[in-house]
């Protein structure tokens, strides 16, 4: 659960803003509001959509800054209240409408900096998805690339090694890889994944429409990459009861859950949100689903069994890539933690 997995990361005291107040918007201005985005959606060649903890909450998992978000609770010296673990923890309308919306041909790319692994685990394709923070049920191998998505936790964090070895078996029948296999989950300093970034970035300068669902977008570089749509002429919407960093930008602001969101969408839409029946792992958009287990999908590998370096490596750190006028990002070696402190409702981030 999210708790476990705050717990797990190295001490940091800038854990953004939390506690903001939430607001509503009476159900006649959601229903007008759902509509506009329908019609967006319907009009977009393509849409990119944006997630975080918030689409979450409604499967147990609590958030880090909601009233009662793990790390407001912590501010607060309270202990955080959860429902369920990562294992039990079921995917919510919201995961399942995105898995809909994909299969129908409106979703080209989703861009998620959850690690609760619930994405994965909807059957979501993951060539169509960029985890940018990790999942807590993948495990690389380190020298090969391979991962392994699992059934259970991996247990470890900040990509260390979990105990495991890679079981690739190379060309001709030679020995098995046996690369020492890492966690994927990223702790403050770590650099989020070339491949995953790469992707989320070209994905974001490509989209006619941005959707985010349930982030309050304090995270660099993560929360910046709807304002690459937004500079390439798309626009932006946001779905999230607390304020954001960038509501200013938004096309359509929304204070509502997400889950009531996404069902008045469907159903403007006519679109039916698929039935889950347990975990299941989609490697390709074209490929069939399998059962959820020690699957071994290839992954950033070559024919020839060669890790494919991608150009961009981004660490996280306060200050993140600056975001020129023209939307571009310096490919160079960044460092970015992984959330800002320094949020506020009158931040200009267009500097």
């Amino acid at each position: 659960m999210s708790v476990n997995y705050a717990a797990g990361l190295s001490p940091y005291a800038d854990k953004g803003v939390c506690g903001l107040p939430e607001s509503f918007d009476s159900p006649e201005d959601l229903k007008a509001k759902v509509e506009n985005i329908a019609q967006l959606i319907k009009e977009s060649q393509y849409l990119v959509v944006h997630t975080g903890a918030g689409i979450s909450t409604s499967a147990g998992i609590p958030d880090f800054r909601g009233p009662k978000g793990v790390w407001t609770l912590e501010q607060k010296g309270e202990s955080p209240h959860f429902d369920t673990t990562f294992e039990d923890a079921r995917p919510s309308l919201t995961h399942m409408a995105l898995l809909g919306l994909q299969r129908a041909g409106y979703l080209k790319y989703l861009i998620s900096q959850n690690v609760d692994g619930l994405h994965v685990r909807s059957g979501f394709p993951r060539d169509k998805l960029s985890e940018l923070h990790g999942n807590m049920f993948v495990e690389e191998c380190e020298k090969c690339g391979r991962q392994y998505v699992r059934e259970k936790v991996i247990g470890v964090m900040g990509l260390k090694p979990t105990g495991r070895y890679c079981e690739v078996v190379r060309s001709r029948g030679l020995r098995a890889c046996r690369g020492k296999l890492i966690s994927t989950i990223l702790d403050w300093e770590d650099a989020l994944p070339d491949r995953d970034l790469n992707r989320a970035d070209d994905a974001s300068r490509r989209a006619d429409l941005a959707l985010t669902l349930g982030t309050s977008m304090q995270i660099k570089p993560s929360g910046d990459l709807p304002l690459l749509t937004k500079r390439k002429g798309g626009k932006v919407v946001i779905v999230n009861l607390q304020p954001t960093k960038h509501d200013k930008h938004a096309h359509i602001r929304i204070h509502g859950y997400v889950d009531d969101v996404m069902k008045q969408l469907m159903e403007l839409l006519g679109l039916e949100i698929p039935k889950w029946e347990g975990p299941t792992i989609c490697e390709s958009s074209t490929g069939l689903s399998e059962n959820a287990g020690d699957v071994k999908p290839p992954h950033n590998v070559s024919a020839k069994g060669e890790v494919k370096k991608d150009e961009i490596k981004q660490e996280r750190k306060r200050e993140g890539p600056q975001l020129p006028e023209d939307g571009s990002v310096k490919h160079e070696t960044v460092s970015v933690k992984r959330e800002r402190a320094d949020f506020s409702l009158e931040t200009n981030e267009e500097k």
